[in-house]
């Protein structure tokens, strides 16, 4: 027998790079770029050296200094890495410099996003969505495309081959955007039309922080199997279930996770997707409470839905992965502060978060733990609409509600 060739694709090599602004601290530094090295990860990336650097403001050529930037290359050469990825969206000028300083491929954080949004993109429709965003990004930086043609700069009769072909791939890809926006107007015609068939029925839509554990939740509420790993942005297309919690009927919709410095262009693009949560009545805030930073995750997630305004409706906080939670035992003695290092689960439930005036509850989907206590929750919440919705009626039984058709 011949000798087996190895044809999957090598793992790309990478290095990562952030900078420590002004207010933030090494901690949360090294959060961004653990964060970062996920992305990469989820990306199908290896991640050799993470490099940091401390700036009230990233420089405007190159985004880092000049001897940072030296140091990087310097590593590049020696570890023989393919790629530099940087924690920010990098301006075409910024990428242009960048790549001429290390002689390598450049991304930024947006370019890393988009590519992992492309692998997972399924449907037609998430596919439509991603693309329309990746030409968005794509049309301010097609000069750094045709850097490897020579292109005299002149008025008339003086222009070179590549900037004739720039202006060539513009046109293409307004045509492209146009095109890619008219799909997914027809796209969010049809959908607009499934939501309206689904009657008056109480909505429920699952959001929070991408790799939360929202799709583990779904399947456990509807005991169906939608995708769940321990990756970011498992879920692009919107899943909506027929749920029965009690004798009460719902409609619950798993959807994209939310990040920090989510890409304007993906928010629009995926409008469509986001209208389950802006038309849901009731959001379930899925927190992963054994994240370091998970109160930073509150607020990102809380930033995303005043944006796509739909940060005021009723809202039950699931603070989930309880069985990964852990913290420092204090000394008897000690005086220090509590800090969210070393405060107990008991007393994060006792806390400002247990006590708001929205509805809250801390569970282990994985573990199945105080499961029953989240479906009295959410059956209690969901009722209070049913009764407002529907003052003389009764709850639909099984039977009538295995009769209202699915998306």
């Amino acid at each position: 027998m011949g000798e087996m060739i190895d044809t999957s694709p090598a793992i790309e090599k990478v290095v990562l790079v952030g900078l420590v602004r002004h207010g933030q601290d090494e901690r949360q530094a090294k959060e961004y770029l653990d964060e970062l090295e996920f992305l990469a990860d989820t990306a199908g990336a290896a991640v050799l050296k993470k490099f940091v650097q401390r700036l009230d403001t990233p420089n405007s050529v190159t985004f880092v200094g000049t001897g940072k930037l030296q140091e990087i290359g310097e590593y590049i050469k020696v570890a023989e890495a393919d790629t530099v990825i940087f924690d920010d969206e990098l301006s075409p000028t910024q990428l242009r410099n960048i790549e001429r300083a290390l002689e390598c491929k450049v991304l930024d954080r947006t370019n890393l996003i988009l590519d992992i949004f492309a692998r997972r993109a399924k449907t037609a429709h998430a596919k439509t969505q991603v693309e329309l965003a990746q030409y968005q990004y794509l049309l301010p930086r097609l000069t750094r495309l045709w850097t490897h043609l020579e292109r005299q700069r002149g008025g008339i009769g003086l222009r070179g081959p590549g900037e004739s072909q720039i202006e060539t791939d513009r046109r293409i890809i307004l045509d492209k955007i146009a095109l890619l926006k008219d799909q997914l107007l027809r796209i969010d015609k049809q959908k607009t039309i499934q939501r309206k068939n689904r009657g008056k029925m109480v909505r429920v839509a699952l959001v929070g922080y991408t790799n939360v554990g929202k799709s583990t939740i779904m399947n456990l509420l509807s005991k169906s199997d939608v995708f769940a790993e321990n990756k970011l942005f498992a879920t692009l297309d919107t899943t909506v279930r027929k749920v029965v919690i009690g004798n009460l009927p719902v409609l619950l919709a798993d959807t994209v996770g939310f990040i920090r410095k989510l890409p304007h262009g993906l928010v629009e693009s995926f409008k469509s997707t986001l209208d389950e949560v802006r038309e849901a009545d009731i959001l379930l805030h899925i927190v992963d409470i054994s994240h370091p930073g998970f109160e930073e995750q509150i607020e990102v997630v809380n930033t995303t839905l005043s944006e796509i305004e739909a940060a005021d409706k009723p809202t039950i906080y699931v603070f989930n992965k309880i069985d990964a939670f852990s913290f420092v035992e204090k000394e008897a003695d000690d005086l220090t502060p509590k800090t969210k290092d070393n405060i107990s689960l008991e007393e994060w439930r006792n806390s400002w978060m247990a006590k708001k005036n929205t509805p809250s509850l801390f569970i282990s989907a994985r573990e199945k733990q105080n499961i029953d206590g989240f479906r009295s929750l959410l059956y209690d919440e969901a009722a209070k609409i049913h009764t407002q919705r529907f003052p003389y009626n009764d709850f639909l039984y099984q039977d009538e509600w295995d009769e209202i058709p699915e998306e």
